[in-house]
């Protein structure tokens, strides 16, 4: 048996050694959701966790108060790997999709590769990524240059398949918002400019719009804010909207027509409108070495992956833009049987499930294993560069 057969074999162990106080934190947060940038329970108890466990703990990385660095330096400052965690939940679902389990699948594998390996010969990370679900905690740590310096960025998704590689449509949310004038919605009508007319025909034109986009595009939305009564003309209407496409580039162009849509609703009315954009996830890279060992790993634990869906099946992710940057991996275990997608109370509860824990469990040897490979293989950071520059630079060219 080799070094590093034999280094798996004992990351394993340890992540079984630890597996009930993994289940634990990981229940702890599935039991305390909080939502974007307010993950601060969350954080509190990872980095501590990280820290107990013989890592340097840095809060509020890139001026973010829920993101965290905790790193264990080896023998060498490179390779530099990245464990990423998301903890943050959906607003009225709560850990509906799985981040409580993402985040303690990266710190098991930190904590455990900690205890295995006395010296690791290079430099291990994990980054706390908050606010995935809409506010692009990683689109502004990557801004920000957290990501510079490392080599490999690793993390795990729930779902209900066993997918090593799969793609993510680039995204952005753009707010949209309508200011009319009030009337007595019976007595002087005339009198009133209806804001919330203004966002239903935004509505309709984003209908209409649908027949002539390509068939990645998605483009949903949300009345946020509709009146305050309704025998008062609405003098303020607001919605939330999501719009995504297979590029950045494409997405630009859609983004364009939505905001039409928008600008004839303001013009039918005479209402007054205000875009606010929010950040762009970008499309996700997955790195096909990278992907290849973590194949390679999971066979081990004798868990095999499925074909990605040809089309359609795939959401967004703010890793995306980590995977612009860096080498990057974002594979998917199952935790949920049937037909049931994310972002669902049925997605919920199994995340906080005993298959969802198992699930868990096997991630974090993956990502361990993986660590080791990029770090003991000889040439495999360069492998893992070249694919990267093969794939994203001749991508964006």
């Amino acid at each position: 048996m080799d070094e590093l057969t034999a280094l798996k074999d004992r990351v394993c162990r340890e992540v079984d050694a630890m597996q009930d106080d993994l289940v634990s934190l990981s229940r702890q947060i599935y039991t305390n959701p909080e939502t974007a940038f307010e993950e601060r329970k969350a954080v509190v108890w990872l980095a501590a966790y990280l820290r107990d466990r013989g890592f340097a703990s840095e809060p509020g990385i890139a001026g973010l108060e829920t993101a965290f660095r905790a790193q264990s330096r080896g023998s060498r400052e490179r390779p530099h790997v990245a464990l990423l965690a998301e903890y943050d939940a959906l607003p009225g679902l709560g850990h509906a999709c799985g981040h409580n389990l993402i985040c303690m699948a990266s710190v098991g594998a930190a904590a455990a590769l900690r205890r295995a390996v006395q010296t690791l010969p290079g430099t291990l990370t994990v980054l706390g990524t908050p606010a995935e679900e809409g506010g692009g905690g990683k689109v502004l740590m990557v801004d920000r240059g957290v990501f510079e310096g490392i080599d490999a960025a690793m993390m795990f998704h729930p779902s209900r398949n066993n997918l090593w590689t799969r793609g993510a449509l680039a995204a952005q949310s753009l707010t949209i918002r309508f200011r009319g004038r009030a009337a007595h919605a019976a007595a002087m009508p005339e009198k009133g400019v209806n804001a919330l007319n203004a966002l239903l025909i935004t509505f309709h034109g984003i209908d209409s719009l649908r027949q002539h986009v390509t068939s990645d595009v998605r483009i949903h939305g949300i009345v946020s804010h509709g009146g305050d009564a309704a025998n008062v003309v609405p003098a303020f209407a607001e919605g939330e909207f999501l719009v995504r496409a297979g590029t950045r580039q494409a997405l630009t162009d859609v983004l364009a027509k939505v905001k039409r849509c928008a600008e004839a609703g303001a013009l039918t009315t005479g209402a007054s409108v205000e875009l606010e954009e929010g950040s762009v996830y970008a499309e996700r890279y997955n790195n096909p070495v990278l992907v290849e060992m973590f194949a390679e790993n999971m066979r081990r634990l004798g868990i095999e992956g499925e074909q990605p869906p040809s089309q359609g099946g795939i959401g967004s992710s703010d890793i995306g833009n980590v995977s612009m940057v860096v080498p990057t991996i974002h594979p998917y275990l199952k935790i949920v049987d049937g037909d049931v997608s994310g972002h669902t109370p049925e997605f919920r509860e199994a995340s906080g499930s005993l298959q969802g824990f198992t699930a868990m469990l096997a991630a974090a040897k993956g990502l361990a294993m993986t660590v080791l490979d990029v770090m003991y293989r000889p040439g495999a950071v360069d492998e893992m560069w070249s694919a990267w520059r093969s794939s994203v630079k001749g991508g964006e060219g």
